[in-house]
């Protein structure tokens, strides 16, 4: 069932967004060469606090995990996908790192990630990224009133698939609102055209994932979170949610730029 949210829910979900986008403007900032993945989760635990939020990945338990979740924030280096545990790892020169990160703030959610390289970037990295970006873009701009769940699925898996990147089955974006995973799901590959059609009040987060070397597996870890890929490429993890309305697509949790000098 899709709840579809008031335009003043809409303004709330800004602010839970916000908070957001704040706290992964502050852990990209924070990252640098030696910092640990464990003291990127205190920096977004310290935004979150700071505003009165707190964490919706903190504890959560779905049915595949062994465990809850034990980070405020999903810390993905190199060759993982989505759902890294912040551990004491050390970020090291060229690391590439997705960070996924949510917050709840007056009883509703936001939930957003963004992928960067920490020190030196290789150029193959900057532009998975930036296909990352793009396929994000892509999948907002069709986020419209009257278009459908496919049309955005579609034109973020074109940008992907043009550019040589696999897609890891089974993974994408989802409904949010009150909880962080709500209907419908997003998938980042499909028809337009099908689907559920798009209306006013639905509020998605949209999510491309990308692997760089163009096959679509990947394998649990140990820990029964992180997901890598099979063939040790490394892969890129973009999102923002976003709210559909009759005046186009609202990003609920754009960020400032990141000030100059910061890690990138």
């Amino acid at each position: 069932m899709v709840d579809l949210k008031t335009d003043a829910s809409i303004d709330a979900m800004y602010s839970a967004g916000q908070v957001v986008g704040r706290a992964l403007t502050a852990v990209r900032e924070a990252a640098d060469v030696g910092v640990s993945l464990r003291e990127l989760d205190e920096v977004a635990r310290a935004v979150l606090r700071g505003a009165g939020a707190t964490s919706p990945f903190l504890g959560y338990r779905p049915s595949f995990a062994p465990t809850p979740f034990p980070a405020v924030i999903c810390a993905s280096v190199n060759d993982a996908i989505v759902h890294g545990i912040p551990t004491g790892y050390r970020l090291r020169d060229g690391d590439l790192l997705s960070v996924d990160c949510g917050a709840l703030l007056g009883g509703w959610a936001g939930d957003s990630a963004i992928s960067f390289v920490v020190g030196r970037p290789r150029p193959e990295d900057l532009t998975l990224i930036d296909t990352a970006e793009r396929a994000l873009t892509a999948g907002i701009e069709a986020a419209v009133v009257g278009n459908r769940i496919g049309d955005i699925a579609h034109a973020v898996g074109t940008v992907c698939r043009a550019a040589g990147y696999g897609i890891p089955a089974g993974f994408g974006g989802h409904g949010i609102g009150r909880r962080m995973h709500e209907d419908p799901g997003v998938p980042n590959e499909g028809r337009p055209g099908r689907g559920m059609p798009l209306r006013h009040g639905m509020v998605l987060a949209i999510e491309p994932m990308l692997i760089a070397g163009g096959r679509d597996g990947y394998h649990p870890d140990p820990d029964g979170w992180t997901l890598r890929t099979d063939d040790g490429s490394r892969a890129a993890h973009a999102e923002h949610t976003v709210a559909i309305t009759e005046a186009g697509p609202r990003v609920l949790t754009a960020r400032e730029p990141v000030r100059q000098g910061a890690a990138s």
